[in-house]
């Protein structure tokens, strides 16, 4: 019997030590996920068609391979510690219960709220659908200023645009204010 009753023990020890080593190692999908947004962003910029013509030393393709290289680098440290042992510091300023289930009405109002932006930024333009979003994005996160808060949604849209769209040369649509900005 104390065979038997060894094997169980053995096998449920076993069982237990699967079971906690992706939860003890949950930092590796973390890299994981770094490595494959560095190897798309590298993949894209180094297939980026580039104007012969460019001007200076750093073209359009440096910071996005720059970015690229960085997050292959980081995914790669995070990993090695992670193998050796590494864990993240828990947050003690965090007054999370994880009992408790997630806040799906906030995260099904943002999310419907960046899908509206993505709908309506090419036939209202990026002032209107900006305003929108950002509006929208203050309302799902739980503010309830209704005459303040469209207003600086306006004011930062608007911003937003003219700094894009006039001093940095990024052009963003600007639908049926094209004529008025």
């Amino acid at each position: 019997m104390t065979n038997t009753a060894t094997t169980k023990e053995t096998t449920k020890e076993t069982s237990t030590e699967r079971k906690s080593w992706p939860r003890e190692h949950s930092e590796l999908g973390v890299s994981l996920l770094l490595l494959v947004i560095g190897v798309l962003v590298l993949t894209d910029a180094l297939t980026m068609n580039v104007d012969i013509a460019q001007r200076g030393p750093v073209g359009p393709k440096t910071v996005p391979v720059l970015v690229g290289a960085g997050l292959l680098v980081v995914a790669v440290l995070l990993a090695i510690d992670v193998l050796r042992g590494g864990r993240g510091e828990s947050e003690g300023g965090e007054d999370i219960d994880l009992s408790e289930p997630g806040d799906w009405r906030t995260v099904l109002l943002l999310a419907g709220v960046f899908l509206a932006f993505a709908v309506l930024i090419g036939p209202v333009g990026f002032p209107v659908s900006g305003a929108l979003l950002f509006w929208g994005a203050a309302y799902a996160l739980g503010s309830r200023h209704l005459h303040r808060d469209p207003l600086i949604a306006a004011g930062l849209s608007l911003l937003t645009y003219v700094v894009f769209d006039n001093l940095l040369g990024v052009p963003l649509p600007g639908g049926p204010l094209m004529g008025v900005l």
